[in-house]
């Protein structure tokens, strides 16, 4: 379907839970976390009812999300619901990597098909910093499970914060070899990251080059999203930056949020969207869900803000809370 802006809308990250296994510092606090009562959170069923009406309009790729989705039980029953639904080519997740090992392939088998880890270091002691728990480990057997799964698409998410300036490096050359895409995320200024550092893309690239070579440009296969890809010198694999703040991409924005409770956010930024949970509650039907998911869509902002001084409306949760 397409928005007021005329852009396509075709990306679903659907976030379906709110908790998470770590306390990263630009996520949540460490402490006193309000966590969403387990009755507030939509069921399989109702997620799986939402994924269909909005391939009906013309979603073709829907994202698992939290907080850290393999918390919620059963994701692979979810995984499989969804793999059912007519016009759903990719089913993907991104998740921090804990307890990846384990449940990988009963979501592979389900029908899951890409799985992005966020991994910020390859330092233990840093990683117990920024992540404030010591699982490195964990998440580095969750994203070897990944790679030496075959037919999976893989990616690694970090989100440069000055503290790990000297981390960009190696992580990057997991994307040596080619079976790992490495993508540089632009902190985003929403609820506790707006009160850290942030590198930009230019940044990350010239500490890149220093030690690679110049960079040139990778194509990317599928539909075009937002990342930009670079390749360097002897590398099989790509390297990726999603940088909403120093090169803005609103005007090709193709996705919509759906948070664990049910409410359609269509943009990061704003509080803006429409609760779907009251008219799943009240047994409405499919044509009505329907028309309310078309109007909220079509009312999809412009573009976001940041950088400049916070207006009403704007979206102060953390990211846990509204979906990675």
């Amino acid at each position: 379907m397409l928005d007021r802006q005329g852009r396509e809308i075709h990306y679903l990250r659907m976030s379906v839970t709110d908790r998470c296994n770590l306390r990263c510092r630009y996520c949540m606090s460490e402490e006193g976390v309000n966590w969403l009562p387990k009755q507030e959170l939509l069921s399989d069923e109702q997620f799986a009812r939402l994924a269909r009406l909005l391939a009906g309009l013309g979603v073709d790729k829907v994202r698992l999300t939290g907080g850290e989705p393999l918390l919620r039980q059963g994701l692979d029953r979810l995984v499989g619901m969804l793999r059912d639904i007519d016009g759903l080519h990719t089913l993907a997740l991104t998740t921090n990597g804990v307890l990846l090992e384990e449940q990988l392939p009963a979501l592979v088998k389900a029908g899951l098909n890409e799985v992005n880890v966020s991994l910020d270091t390859l330092d233990r002691t840093q990683y117990a910093k920024i992540a404030r728990r010591d699982a490195l480990p964990q998440a580095l057997a969750g994203l070897r499970a990944a790679v030496e799964t075959p037919g999976l698409v893989v990616k690694v998410n970090c989100v440069p914060i000055g503290e790990n300036d000297e981390q960009l490096v190696p992580l990057a050359s997991l994307a040596e070899g080619g079976g790992v895409t490495v993508r540089f995320i632009e902190l985003m200024p929403l609820g506790l990251g707006a009160s850290l550092q942030r590198r930009t893309e230019r940044q990350v690239l010239e500490r890149l080059e220093a030690a690679y070579g110049p960079a040139r440009p990778a194509e990317e296969s599928g539909r075009a999203g937002p990342a930009r890809y670079v390749t360097f010198p002897g590398f099989k694999g790509k390297v990726g930056f999603i940088s909403a703040l120093s090169h803005r991409f609103c005007s090709g924005c193709n996705r919509v949020r759906l948070t664990a409770a049910g409410f359609l956010k269509t943009c990061l930024q704003y509080e803006k969207g429409i609760d779907l949970k009251p008219l799943l509650n009240a047994g409405a039907q499919d044509a009505d869900i329907f028309a309310a998911i078309q109007e909220a869509i079509w009312e999809k902002p412009q573009g976001h803000h940041f950088g400049t001084p916070p207006a009403g409306g704007d979206e102060r949760r953390n990211m846990n809370e509204i979906g990675g």
